[in-house]
């Protein structure tokens, strides 16, 4: 397992690692190989097997074929999507108001609402994504409660949120304002001052992923789990390659999708600055078999202070998945920034957690809720707080899609699309549908704001 300072410069997943509740039920892809050697060359090679990858792969093979259909080789450094997406809280949900406050002061409020469109337009086409291909991932819609303790940070959001409601966004449509009685008589939260309840959905991501993955295998996919890329050459050969050095062989690939999230500046140095792995602690906790406990409405955030959250799903099983929690251990940065290693939990998040159910909500007090599987996960989080999607700068035929910040549910799947049409039919990024925002450049690589430092 690396050591830290390691990590600070070869940020590189770790051979060790806690085990998400997500992959309890491993499925047979995980170690697949489709070929027993790597293949000396490929048309377009993705790197990463997570939602980004499968989305990619997806989109080349299945969704948007050719003819000839181009040789795709997807690597992943460790088991099927064992990163962050096979880590996070499975929660579909758009921030339809909360950053969108920073963007609109930074880039104006028509930017801005691009990205709330963008990540509500994600629940219906996964919906029929999930109904098309008959995906059994545990997709549910509900609503999710944004709840506030911290008064003064609730008044300074409720007076944007006003705004936005005011210029007639038609994203505010749904958002509802919660006073402090109706929190305590809908959502149950003890100690929240009010907050707001807007539609989101959660899912099964692991399970989403594998059968993307699967149905591209399919269509020709080779799939190469348990196969680390050390190394991107500098430039192409003579025939337009670029050589990719992995642990099984060099393999050399006309075109490169880096899906890397956290791990992008091992092979794209030049993003060291943009993209930095930072790890969180996640958790399923579940009540004692019938011990009291009140029915929760939907998902939720819950905020004590600015910066400050903890983020939580209901399971149609009756567990719940929660994390979060960085503010507790936010001035400690060897815990968390710049730290690739999954294998080791944040022990003050994990100590919050535990009795975290009985602590907050009205109804849980003798639930007897306890941690069934906890466990760390590494995210790209950007400077700037956008990811950074399309074209690499000076590296002809080589592509990203990374940097969600910990938010890459209901905006990853739309970006491995767009960046697989890049690659495939050479969209323009303006013609892809994505953010104008998300456009990675070479500006945005030397950053102007520290978003993750602050």
């Amino acid at each position: 397992m690396s050591s830290n300072s390691d990590a600070k410069s070869f940020p590189r997943p770790t051979a060790g690692y806690t085990q998400p509740f997500w992959r309890t039920q491993s499925d047979p892809l995980d170690n697949h190989q489709t070929t027993p050697d790597l293949p000396e060359e490929t048309d377009i090679l993705i790197i990463g097997g997570g939602y980004v990858g499968a989305s990619a792969a997806y989109r080349l093979l299945a969704e948007n074929p050719q003819s000839p259909t181009p040789r795709v080789v997807l690597v992943e450094a460790r088991e099927l999507c064992s990163g962050a997406t096979g880590r996070n809280g499975g929660h579909l949900r758009p921030d339809i108001y909360y950053a969108t406050a920073l963007f609109a002061k930074r880039y104006g409020i028509e930017a801005a609402a691009e990205i709330v469109r963008f990540e509500l337009s994600h629940m219906k086409i996964i919906e029929d994504l999930v109904r098309k291909e008959n995906i059994d991932c545990d997709l549910t819609f509900t609503r999710s409660y944004d709840m506030y303790l911290d008064e003064n940070q609730l008044k300074k959001v409720k007076t944007f949120y006003d705004s936005l409601v005011d210029q007639g966004l038609d994203f505010m449509d749904d958002v509802k304002y919660l006073s402090q009685s109706e929190t305590r008589d809908t959502a149950y939260v003890r100690d929240a001052k009010g907050g707001f309840s807007f539609p989101t959905g959660h899912l099964w991501p692991y399970k989403l992923v594998v059968h993307l993955i699967r149905v591209a295998v399919s269509h020709g996919l080779n799939l190469q789990t348990n196969t680390p890329v050390s190394a991107i050459g500098e430039t192409q050969n003579a025939d337009g390659f670029w050589p990719v050095t992995t642990s099984r062989g060099v393999i050399n690939a006309r075109k490169i999708i880096l899906a890397t999230n956290a791990y992008t500046s091992a092979l794209a140095p030049q993003y060291s600055k943009a993209i930095i792995p930072c790890k969180g602690v996640c958790s399923q906790i579940a009540a004692a078999p019938g011990a009291p406990r009140q029915e929760l409405p939907g998902t939720y955030c819950t905020r004590s202070g600015p910066g400050s959250f903890v983020y939580q799903i209901s399971r149609n099983d009756g567990s719940l998945i929660i994390g979060g929690g960085a503010h507790l251990y936010e001035d400690d940065r060897e815990e968390w920034y710049n730290n690739p290693d999954d294998g080791k939990l944040i022990k003050v998040a994990a100590d919050y957690l535990d009795g975290y159910m009985q602590r907050t909500f009205i109804g849980w007090e003798d639930s007897k809720a306890e941690i069934k599987h906890i466990w760390a996960g590494v995210m790209g989080y950007s400077a700037d707080s956008l990811p950074h999607v399309g074209s690499i700068p000076g590296k002809p035929g080589q592509f990203i899609a990374a940097g969600f910040h910990g938010h890459g549910m209901p905006v990853a799947f739309l970006s491995g699309k767009a960046v697989a049409d890049m690659v495939q039919s050479s969209v323009p990024f303006e013609e892809t549908g994505l953010p104008r925002l998300y456009k990675t450049s070479l500006a945005r690589l030397d950053p102007v704001y520290d978003d993750i430092l602050g």
